[in-house]
């Protein structure tokens, strides 16, 4: 990064990070690693007051104000010439595909060229502010940093007292060089590979499929103190109790399907996994990898309390440095293989979206990304009523869930690409049946 008597510069243009090299790939005419991040504010959103906080807060974040280039060998980020990305009434399907080339045959609606060429688009409805994110971008933690300091500033030019703070980023303060890193490159130094690395073909539920560019979305609002007591009754975390239900509902799905018929497939749920808590940085790029826990139903009959406890010593077991750091590790050597560095990106692009189908779709039941606990300062708590966080539906297979807490609401998403919604509700009624109340909000009945 260049530099100047002591004081970040921000770059005109950025390689993609580690993560996010797969990412372009990985697109299709009919889909993109696309993921939502929402703020429900307690007063309706003006939108041209939203509009003037995006343009003031966007020059804090260099790295999110970018457009993507094609390079010979690899894609690139560079500074977006833009002012902003223009503001929009909010759309019922989201998670639409990206396209960044500027000549293209599909309609504008799914382009970014129409989006000022940035990479994320911003959404206003009734009361909520959201921002759909193209996954090379960043993930959900530096998603969450741009969308509390935009809701901060909103604020401010409504009239309230916001300090910067906790996740609100400070406007009259430079980027620095840790916000813009590529933390990859930084702590991946084992030499030893990962281990236990399967790639067997999972349970995927089956369904009619929704029209192409729709996704049945189904939310559930619930309080975070009941369902961490719930999951303290099996002696573990929030994320372990949530994916060890998944992984059950799933689990029994298959059984009631399959009636006896030929081998089962394994059941699979994928796991992203923020790094940050392990590694020293702050940046606001991508800088997560992703667990998958499986079980054999071959094996035998499993209880809920036998698949809670699977989850949650596997994920014990691998959550530590040394795994962490050989795992990013052996990704880095894979970009830097001669073979794959040297392709031109065309037939790069290729292979890696071959390899997402057999080793990441193909491979998982289902996703369940947890953002944790948002906090913002005390300010501005009494101005918002919720954040909802949406990952974008799987390429082929069915459901995939994301959560997100903010104070005492534990609010989680399924985004799915069929019109049958039999996963979400079993996952909702089982927890009823538990002693969680659950509200339930679904795209298909009303926009709120």
């Amino acid at each position: 990064m260049a530099q100047s008597k002591g004081i970040f510069k921000p770059r005109e243009w950025y390689r993609l990070d580690n993560a996010a090299k797969i990412f372009p790939g990985q697109n299709t005419q009919k889909w993109s690693n696309i993921f939502r991040l929402s703020v429900v504010l307690r007063e309706k959103v003006d939108p041209a007051v939203l509009e003037q906080a995006v343009i003031m807060t966007l020059p804090r974040f260099p790295c999110f104000n970018v457009r993507m280039r094609r390079g010979f060998f690899w894609h690139y980020l560079e500074k977006n010439d833009r002012l902003a990305p223009p503001i929009q009434p909010d759309i019922q399907n989201p998670c639409h595909r990206v396209n960044w080339r500027e000549n293209n045959r599909f309609s504008q609606i799914y382009t970014f060229a129409s989006n000022n060429r940035f990479l994320f688009r911003v959404y206003y409805h009734e009361k909520r502010i959201s921002i759909d994110f193209y996954h090379a971008l960043s993930d959900a933690y530096g998603a969450s940093r741009l969308l509390s300091t935009i809701a901060a500033q909103y604020l401010r030019l409504m009239g309230h007292e916001i300090p910067p703070g906790e996740g609100v980023l400070d406007l009259n303060e430079r980027p620095t060089q840790d916000e813009v890193s590529d933390p990859f490159q930084r702590f991946a130094s084992s030499k030893a590979a990962p281990r236990h690395k399967v790639n067997k073909f999972a349970y995927h539920a089956k369904g009619t499929r929704m029209p192409a560019h729709m996704v049945n979305i189904t939310t559930g609002y619930m309080p975070v103190d009941a369902l961490k007591n719930k999951a303290k009754e099996y002696g573990v975390t929030i994320t372990e109790f949530i994916a060890a239900l998944l992984l059950d509902v799933h689990y029994r799905k298959q059984l009631e399907e399959h009636r006896g018929r030929g081998k089962l497939k394994d059941v699979s749920v994928q796991i992203p996994v923020n790094l940050r808590n392990s590694f020293p940085t702050k940046t606001l790029r991508n800088f997560s990898l992703c667990y998958s826990v499986r079980i054999d139903p071959n094996m035998g009959e499993y209880t809920f309390a036998e698949i809670v406890r699977q989850v949650s010593l596997y994920l014990r077991y691998i959550n530590n440095s040394k795994e962490l750091n050989a795992m990013m590790s052996s990704n880095l050597k894979l970009e830097s293989n001669p073979f794959m560095r040297f392709l031109p990106l065309p037939i790069k692009d290729f292979f890696i979206g071959l390899s997402f189908l057999i080793t990441g779709e193909k491979a998982t039941s289902v996703l369940i990304s947890n953002l944790g606990i948002v906090r913002v300062p005390k300010e501005m708590e009494a101005y918002i009523d919720r954040f909802v966080l949406m990952t974008g539906p799987g390429r082929r297979s069915g459901s995939r869930c994301a959560a997100v807490s903010f104070q005492n609401t534990f609010a989680l998403t399924f985004a799915n690409i069929y019109q049958e919604s039999d996963i979400e509700r079993e996952f909702f009624t089982r927890l009823v049946k538990m002693g969680i109340h659950v509200k339930i909000e679904s795209n298909r009945e009303q926009m709120e």
